[in-house]
């Protein structure tokens, strides 16, 4: 009776720690200590898992900060492919990457992104952040005013400025409101529009037509 007790309960503890639970949820889960729960890995042999892939479980079970709207109108339709194509031309897609990186200096394509992760994504308005870059001889209390205001971020969730220092002095005429960095601190977010983008060029380029070379042509 007892090996089967032992049997069962070692089941039970390689099923939690297979769902991703680390050694010391899954001592919680069972109401014993930490080193309790050790000596019972130890004791019967259960291998530990790598940081890297304790990390994946973690981001895995951890519940996305945003929530994509699931039925669209024909406007927010067209919001979500403009804010898509948007990222892929103007977004950081890096692996490296913690959360979506959306940069420039059009406030109007910076307010259509901005549409797009309130009205589509659903964001959490506090991960918001807004980084300005400008040149040393703009005002970057003003610009970051300016974007605080096409934003709809609180300048207060505005990071420090990178200012890069005017050689010659003179104002850009190209960045005349400098240039805006719209982060967002959710991976998740990253990963869902980085794959929106594969799925709508899988799409496009599906639909064209192989060009003929000429073969059985007379």
């Amino acid at each position: 009776m007892k090996a089967k007790v032992q049997d069962s309960l070692l089941s039970e503890v390689k099923k939690k720690y297979d769902e991703g639970y680390s050694v010391q949820a899954v001592a919680d889960y069972f109401g014993v200590s930490l080193n309790a729960m050790f000596y019972f890995f130890r004791k019967h042999n259960i291998e530990r898992r790598r940081a890297e892939d304790s990390n994946r479980f973690l981001f895995e079970r951890k519940p996305p900060s945003f929530q994509i709207k699931k039925k669209l109108s024909r406007k927010e339709k067209n919001l979500f492919l403009a804010g898509i194509m948007l990222y892929w031309a103007e977004g950081t897609t890096s692996e490296k990457s913690v959360g979506v990186d959306f940069a420039n200096s059009d406030e109007r394509m910076v307010v259509l992104f901005m549409n797009f992760l309130r009205e589509v994504c659903q964001v959490d308005e506090s991960r918001l952040r807004g980084h300005l870059y400008c040149h040393s001889n703009q005002d970057k209390d003003r610009l970051i005013s300016f974007w605080s205001n096409k934003t709809g971020i609180p300048k207060k969730q505005f990071g420090k400025p990178y200012v890069k220092e005017s050689k010659d002095g003179k104002r850009s005429t190209k960045m005349k409101n400098g240039m805006i960095h719209v982060r967002y601190s959710d991976k998740k977010l990253l990963i869902y529009i980085k794959k929106q983008i594969e799925e709508i060029t899988k799409k496009i380029n599906g639909s064209v037509p192989k060009r003929s070379n000429g073969a059985g042509c007379k």
